[in-house]
């Protein structure tokens, strides 16, 4: 069975209480069930963390194993040129990362327009909620190697 990594950042551990009219009502578990019935063929593997170092050496083993990454980097996506550096390890080594948000960065404050990790994914998906997960799987399920 084929594992897919989706990766979360900081704050996302508190998905379902934090901001639910911008985040949604759902947690990361509602997230994890969502996306196994979208692909009961696949192994999501479903991580989140609030520690920077953690996420870069997730997405060292992505690029090492070739397994194709969902991330959402949360905070870090504006500002970290460590995780930068980290996602473009993955696609240079012909590996998929798909950047997605649940709300619009775009309809939010202007620190949140900048994405320092977009120009080196593979593709953006955001403002759906778990939707944008799902749009995701669903890229990754047809073109991934």
């Amino acid at each position: 069975m084929a594992t897919v990594l989706v990766l979360n950042g900081p704050n996302l551990g508190r998905l379902g209480t934090r901001e639910p009219d911008v985040y949604g009502a759902g947690t990361l578990d509602d997230l994890r069930a969502v996306l196994q019935e979208d692909a009961p063929d696949l192994d999501i593997d479903l991580r989140q963390t609030d520690t920077e170092g953690e996420l870069l050496g997730w997405l060292h083993g992505a690029a090492d194993s070739g397994a194709p990454v969902i991330l959402n980097a949360g905070a870090w996506t504006h500002y970290s040129y460590a995780l930068r550096d980290a996602v473009s390890l993955v696609t240079k080594a012909g590996g998929t990362v798909i950047e997605v948000h649940l709300s619009n960065p775009h309809a939010r404050e202007e620190f949140r327009h900048t994405s320092v990790i977009s120009a080196v994914s593979t593709g953006v998906i955001a403002g759906f909620g778990f939707e944008s997960y799902r749009m995701a799987l669903a890229f990754i399920r047809r073109n991934a190697r």
